[in-house]
């Protein structure tokens, strides 16, 4: 272990650069404890902490900058797949489009601090063409609290550093271990926690095909749009669909056939939407199998009228 200390100490930039580079392009490498870590060091040597926080800042934009970039390229593709393979899809789906969808690219100077929100906030900023100028100014802001946080701790609490490092230090090659399987048991718990989650959303899906035959009869139908109202004016909707921005405040017969969709890996919006209803007494509710994007993929039409006016089912 002092082999280690020895090294940040000599190479405690690169450590940090590496780390924050890693963890914010969505490994889970931790990034706070080096950057602390190296703080604290630093601290006891006399040197400056403004080139660990000036690096930790650059390496943070540069790995957001590369999912801006990809969210400009691919678009909602790549939103998908980051949801799809995400430990967390539950959030990735839900709070995180909601908290985006809320505050834009402001929420780039908190989404650091938002499990499962930074990855996809900086994607959705290139999805939805944010100006680069502006993403690097929210993003720079996120990235420096971020990163001031971290080496605020390291530099308050460096004896206290000093303290675990010489424990771990004692410790030896099982220092390593307990490491390797607390981050190991982290692991285990998210992806248990994503098989929990797609397993509640498994339901029967209505086909795109099987939507359009129930559509020559709209008065004995309901379709809910769930995604966002950015989404919706940007991309357009199925004809006659409704968007939903409150589920819970939903005033429909419960006897109704109701269509959900969204564009999200899994229909997992609307299958979580569908749940909600169904526990609410509906009965005939299904998720859009392949969602909106299934849909427009078909060549089927689609509605771009303005938003105003529209009715908003909502309490």
């Amino acid at each position: 272990m002092d082999a280690l200390v020895q090294f940040i100490a000599a190479y405690g930039l690169w450590v940090v650069f590496v780390c924050v580079l890693l963890d914010q392009g969505g490994l889970p490498t931790p990034a706070y404890p080096p950057i602390i870590v190296t703080a604290a060091l630093a601290v006891d040597q006399g040197k400056s902490l403004a080139a660990i926080l000036l690096v930790a800042i650059f390496a943070a934009v540069l790995a957001d900058g590369l999912w801006y970039l990809c969210g400009r390229l691919f678009g909602a593709t790549m939103i998908r797949l980051m949801c799809k393979i995400s430990l967390s899809p539950d959030t990735c789906v839900g709070a995180t489009r909601k908290v985006y969808g809320r505050w834009g690219a402001k929420s780039l100077i908190f989404a650091k601090y938002v499990p499962g929100l930074a990855a996809v906030a900086t994607t959705l900023a290139g999805e939805t063409r944010i100006h680069l100028a502006r993403f690097i100014i929210y993003d720079g802001i996120g990235a420096a609290l971020w990163a001031a946080g971290a080496v605020a701790l390291g530099a308050i609490f460096h004896d206290a550093v000093g303290d675990v490092l010489l424990t771990l230090e004692e410790l030896g090659s099982y220092a390593l271990l307990l490491l390797a399987l607390a981050l190991t048991l982290f692991i285990a718990v998210k992806w248990r926690n994503r098989r929990l989650f797609l397993m509640q959303i498994q339901m029967a899906r209505l086909t795109p095909e099987e939507l359009e035959t129930l559509m020559r009869d709209p008065l004995a139908l309901t379709i809910l749009d769930v995604r966002s109202a950015e989404s919706r004016a940007r991309t357009g909707w199925i004809p006659g669909s409704i968007l939903v921005t409150d589920i819970d405040g939903l005033q429909l017969d419960v006897a109704s056939e109701v269509v959900v969709y969204c564009d999200c890996p899994n229909d997992a919006s609307a299958a979580v939407a569908a749940r909600r209803l169904k526990e609410r007494g509906f009965v005939k509710v299904r998720p859009l199998a392949g969602g909106f994007s299934a849909w427009k993929r078909g060549g089927r039409k689609l509605d771009r009228d303005e938003l105003a006016g529209e009715k908003d089912m909502t309490l």
